[in-house]
Parts: structure tokens; C-alpha cells; sequence
């Protein structure tokens, strides 16, 4: 008996416009909408491929009263592939985003950042090839 992990939730208040900076962060596409939820992915689950291996989890936003509080106990870390962690720190901040302080202390080589709703994240080394 096995299971796969198949999505991560992300309550929030505005599931479009969450998804909508998540796609162009993870240049994911919307898969499905429903009310008060929009899921997001790199390709459209199918019960045969869950099955037979284990795929890239969706992400799921789903539209909840309350607001958030506390500092996230699960955050996502992301990591660009073809610019420097830099460059896409500005870009992300050009969609939304903010850097945060979460007590993460100075010279650390990943920035802490948050999403237009305040989820945390973090946005690691780059995976760029190196120039020669």
C-alpha cells in the first residue's frame, strides 16, 4: 500500500490572483477552476500516471475567511534556472512578491521572500548553467 504526494494546498483569500503570480513564478499553467479554487501544475494529473510513478505535485489555492497570521510552518523553495538568484529575486519582486525577515540572520545564500498574500518562500542558489 503506497501513496503519492499529489498536491499542496494553499489556503488564501484570492485563489485567481495567487495562481496567477505562482504561474509566473513556476511557469505552471492553470488545470482547474472551480469556486473559490484554482489548481495549478506542470502538466495535467491522470489517475494511470499518478499510479505508475510518483509526479510533480499541483499546487492548489483555496479561498478561506480567515487571514494569515503566523509565519508559514511549510513554505516552498524555489530555484531559478537561467539567470542568477539575483535576477530573479528582482523579478519576483516585479510580480509581487517582498523579501521578508523571518529571524533568518544576514549573509545566507537563499532570500526569504513572500507571496502577495504573505506565504514565505525561499529562492535558493541558481541552477544556471556556469559560463565558461
Amino acid at each position: 500500500m503506497t501513496s503519492r504526494f499529489t498536491e499542496l494546498v494553499v489556503d488564501c483569500h484570492d485563489p485567481e490572483r495567487l495562481a496567477a503570480f505562482w504561474c509566473e513564478v513556476l511557469d505552471f499553467k492553470v488545470i482547474e477552476r472551480a469556486k473559490g479554487m484554482v489548481e495549478i501544475g506542470s502538466w495535467a494529473p491522470t489517475v494511470e500516471e499518478v499510479r505508475a510513478r510518483q509526479m510533480p505535485p499541483t499546487l492548489v489555492f483555496i479561498q478561506v475567511p480567515e487571514g494569515k497570521a503566523v509565519k508559514n510552518r511549510l513554505h516552498l523553495d524555489v530555484s531559478p534556472i537561467d539567470g542568477s538568484t539575483d535576477g530573479e529575486v528582482t523579478r519576483l519582486l516585479g510580480l509581487g512578491a517582498a523579501k521578508v525577515d523571518v529571524g533568518q540572520g544576514s549573509g545566507r545564500s537563499w532570500v526569504v521572500m513572500a507571496d502577495p498574500e504573505g506565504n514565505e518562500f525561499d529562492v535558493l542558489r541558481t541552477l544556471a548553467p556556469c559560463e565558461p
